[in-house]
């Protein structure tokens, strides 16, 4: 019986030892990576180390020898847009949520379906024909351009996330606060919106997280002009690995930050709610 329970301990162990690696595995080569200033095969661990390419993408200072550049001005596009989607999703979505969740309106889970349908097809050919259509409205290459693609992209989570965090508060508090006297704008102030505040607050991470890491309408709708953190990452990964793993770390920040945020407020009685 001994030997049995310490051979299942040690599978126990090893199987979370693997599981630890497979996580946190390319985490830590992209910590390395990023502090790497000579690192050759075939040696398990760089030559020489440094905060040189930390230096140079945060403007600290400018090398040409580094082949690095600074990330300021693309960090604060992305952060701007991502803080803009975010408002203006959560305005468009909090009421359409409560709409969806609250009222019986006909082809409910028609126009869920609706949300969605961006994501139903292949984003490169999607976002080619809206470069044609955005290049004769006169928006192709602007900020404005890339945050309309942003908020076609964002919106679907928000909607299904805000109904699904409408539809997570009982009805009967609501009818109670109105047999009390309460009306309906205080009913959904004082009552509705706080007890469903936790499931906006993930939506909103959601959204945040979904504008900073967007690539491929970027791509299409902002080159040359709209440079984001996600843009610079791609096209320095093809030559400069150090100054790509410095990039990567940035935007894998505020996921880490913000996915910890989710997992504390995003409850399953939030998701359960989801196209019914």
């Amino acid at each position: 019986m001994g030997t049995k329970r310490f051979l299942t301990r040690t599978v126990e162990v090893v199987a979370l030892v693997l599981l630890c690696l497979l996580i946190f595995g390319p985490m830590l080569g992209l910590v390395i990576w990023s502090v790497a200033l000579r690192w050759y095969w075939p040696n398990l661990l760089p030559q020489e180390i440094g905060a040189d390419y930390w230096r140079q993408a945060l403007g600290l200072e400018k090398s040409l020898a580094v082949g690095a550049v600074s990330i300021t001005g693309s960090l604060q596009t992305s952060l701007v847009l991502a803080l803009l989607v975010v408002a203006v999703v959560m305005l468009l979505s909090t009421p359409v949520g409560y709409v969806l969740a609250k009222y019986r309106i006909p082809f409910k889970g028609a126009i869920l379906l609706l949300f969605l349908m961006p994501q139903a097809f292949p984003q490169q050919p999607v976002f080619v024909n809206l470069l044609l259509v955005f290049t004769k409205m006169g928006l192709a290459g602007t900020f404005q351009g890339v945050l309309l693609v942003h908020l076609m992209v964002c919106l679907v989570f928000a909607v299904w996330i805000s109904t699904a965090a409408f539809k997570a508060v009982p009805s009967e508090l609501e009818e109670a606060a109105r047999s009390l006297g309460a009306g309906g704008l205080r009913t959904f102030f004082r009552i509705t919106l706080p007890l469903a505040m936790p499931g906006l607050l993930a939506s909103a991470v959601f959204v945040f997280l979904t504008s900073l890491d967007e690539f491929t309408g970027t791509f299409f709708i902002g080159l040359p002009f709209v440079a984001t953190l996600p843009m610079l990452l791609y096209s320095s990964s093809g030559f400069n690995l150090q100054f790509a793993s410095v990039i990567a770390i940035v935007l894998l920040i505020p996921s880490i930050l913000f996915m910890v945020i989710i997992e504390r407020f995003l409850k399953a009685e939030y998701i359960g709610g989801i196209g019914v």
